[in-house]
């Protein structure tokens, strides 16, 4: 399980944190770089459509190895043909993006094979554990991931940044990063072939001989009963709804940290916000993750809701105090960018229980795919018009705003706490 949500995460990141950080240092405008980019998280937000695919044709373990050879294959691949703008156009900042369509091509068919691998480990996770296992584990699955977080948007940038100041060679950095990658993903694989668990309960949903009829059949049913499953649009309500505050917070925070007090912000050098929210965050982060999984294993999804809930507004009360204060210690600032990585992890834990509590059912790895596509929706929705909410009413009434979107968090909370099975989730 942790190599599992490590590989889950590592391909996730390349193409949506990795791109953007090579896209701007080879001198791509910010326009062409930030639209190319975002087109790139979409196969996240789709992939609830070919879900079913993955949850009736062939074993969810398949899934999951053919998924990790084929992003192998691409890392390589993107290794070899990266283009190599010289010097003077990355310098002039207009390096056309048309120069990349191949490397925008392969990151796009990544996408959709990491999509795919997401459908299937998520599907073989719950095949695999019971429901007491799956809460118990749910933060050691939600700490590899991270990891994964750690070594995509730190390590594997740190490398390139190595490598650029020895070098002086932007493309070559890049090239470089993106062969680690490939190594790293590699040897996890080969790992998997060998060692991934065969699962008693991870079977195909129509036989090898099924004509395609049977699975379009299979395919058809599997939507029609998450749409007809009791409470779905109160479901679909939480799932949007429950992360709203995190949906605009996330976009902003960073930029928060860094800007100078007279903008707003915090005026953190960007090595300071490293350490500060990449480094400790993180821990903190992981820390909160761990500790809800337990709480949840041991009081159930019922009873842990509410706390949870509540973990997952201090984020946006740490934020408020941080921007009305304008704190310059960094034992104050550290402190509360821990309290509110804590919180959110620890809140984050509720609605991964829920997505699973759903889609508990004949067809639980299509639902759950089809819930992680109202996951990513939540995120994209809030945050496609976050920044030019925050440069209208700056970035203490933007956080004020975010502090009063907290109410929607506790309105879902309040409609399906009362739906829940009590039992759900304990040892």
């Amino acid at each position: 399980m942790p190599t599992l949500y490590f590989a889950e995460g590592v391909p996730y990141f390349v193409v949506n944190n990795i791109s953007v950080m090579m896209f701007t240092k080879m001198g791509v405008p910010n326009g062409d770089m930030s639209f190319f980019t975002t087109l790139l998280y979409f196969p996240w937000f789709l992939k609830g459509l070919w879900g079913p695919i993955v949850d009736v044709v062939k074993t969810k373990r398949w899934w999951i190895v053919g998924m990790q050879v084929l992003m192998t294959a691409l890392m390589v691949i993107l290794t070899i043909t990266l283009p190599k703008p010289d010097v003077a156009t990355i310098a002039s900042g207009a390096t056309p993006i048309s120069m990349f369509t191949l490397t925008l091509v392969l990151f796009i068919i990544a996408a959709f094979a990491s999509a795919t691998h997401d459908i299937a480990a998520d599907g073989y996770y719950m095949l695999a554990h019971s429901p007491s296992s799956q809460a118990a584990f749910i933060g050691v699955r939600s700490t590899f991931y991270r990891i994964a977080s750690v070594f995509g948007q730190g390590v594997l940038v740190a490398i390139a940044g190595i490598i650029e100041t020895r070098t002086d060679d932007i493309p070559l950095s890049w090239q470089i990063t993106l062969g680690v990658s490939a190594v790293v993903f590699f040897l996890i694989t080969l790992y998997h072939i060998f060692v991934l668990p065969h699962s008693a309960d991870d079977k195909p949903r129509i036989s090898e001989g099924a004509s395609a009829t049977a699975g379009i059949t299979e395919f058809l049913r599997s939507f029609e009963s998450f749409i007809t499953k009791p409470g779905c649009l109160l479901a679909i309500a939480f799932m949007l709804l429950y992360r709203l505050p995190e949906g605009f917070l996330i976009k902003l925070c960073m930029p928060f940290l860094v800007h100078s007090t007279a903008e707003g912000g915090l005026g953190l050098s960007t090595e300071t916000v490293g350490i500060v929210y990449g480094t400790i965050g993180v821990v903190a982060l992981l820390g909160g993750g761990i500790v809800g999984g337990l709480f949840a294993s041991k009081l159930g999804l019922k009873k842990s809701l509410w706390w949870m809930a509540a973990g997952m507004t201090l984020p946006c009360l740490t934020f408020v105090y941080l921007a009305v204060a304008q704190p310059t210690n960094l034992v104050i600032i550290t402190t509360a960018l821990c309290i509110e990585q804590f919180g959110y992890g620890f809140g984050f834990t509720a609605y991964m229980l829920y997505m699973m509590y759903f889609s508990e059912g004949e067809f639980k790895t299509s639902h759950y795919a089809i819930c992680t596509a109202f996951m990513a929706l939540s995120m994209m929705l809030p945050g496609f018009v976050a920044g030019y909410i925050q440069e209208a009413i700056g970035y203490v009434n933007f956080f004020w705003m975010v502090m009063a979107c907290c109410f929607a968090t506790l309105v879902v909370t309040y409609l399906v706490d009362r739906k829940i099975d009590p039992e759900y989730g304990k040892k």
